[in-house]
């Protein structure tokens, strides 16, 4: 129970973060990597989305003046909705995914945070899939709106925590990024880097 709490007051200090940073345009965890946003695909449906919830607030507001319980009830949830939809756009925005020396940083809104050791990715290819693993064991797909763009193959799993606190163990993982090429390129040079041996030291004659 305890983790399950603990996971969804992170999620939500994250949302609230993910507001304030996008308010003053800046981003999160991209200092010393090169970041990749995926949020582009997503924005239109998002603000429509919190259109049709300013809407209904609206509605709700003038439709239950008269039980001024129920309408103040009403109306916290439905400004804490619109807030909630704004957030979660927010949050894809200034929490890109991150790719450094060390290690991938494979991000989702204010839900997923996953840092992949470079040393773990056996393959790693450009693939536009339908989200379609929800629930399979072992993978993880992160889709903006239904689909996939990338595909890594881990040589081990690496532990992933869900919002309520439950473990799994991935190695599969899909995600989508805007420029998915150019992430495929730099991932595959930064691996290739870490794998190529040293030169023999040069003896003297």
């Amino acid at each position: 129970m305890r983790a399950v709490v603990r996971g969804l007051v992170r999620h939500e200090v994250r949302l609230q973060a993910g507001l304030l940073l996008w308010v003053a345009r800046r981003r999160h965890g991209t200092d010393g990597g090169q970041a990749f946003g995926y949020a582009r695909g997503q924005g239109a449906m998002m603000f429509a989305f919190a259109f049709v919830c300013v809407v209904e607030t609206v509605a709700m507001f003038v439709l239950l003046r008269g039980w001024p319980t129920v309408h103040l009830v009403v109306l916290v949830l439905d400004v804490y909705t619109v807030e909630f939809v704004i957030g979660l756009h927010a949050a894809s925005v200034v929490r890109p995914h991150v790719l450094d020396s060390r290690s991938l940083r494979v991000r989702y809104a204010a839900q997923v945070d996953l840092r992949i050791p470079l040393e773990r990715i056996a393959v790693v290819r450009r693939e536009l899939r339908t989200a379609q693993s929800a629930g399979v064991e072992g993978e993880l797909d992160l889709a903006i709106g239904s689909l996939t763009t990338i595909t890594l193959e881990l040589a081990e799993p690496v532990a992933h925590f869900t919002v309520l606190g439950r473990r799994r163990d991935i190695r599969v993982v899909r995600f989508h990024a805007d420029d998915a090429d150019t992430l495929v390129r730099s991932l595959r040079t930064v691996t290739r880097e870490r794998t190529v041996p040293p030169p023999p030291p040069v003896r003297p004659a």
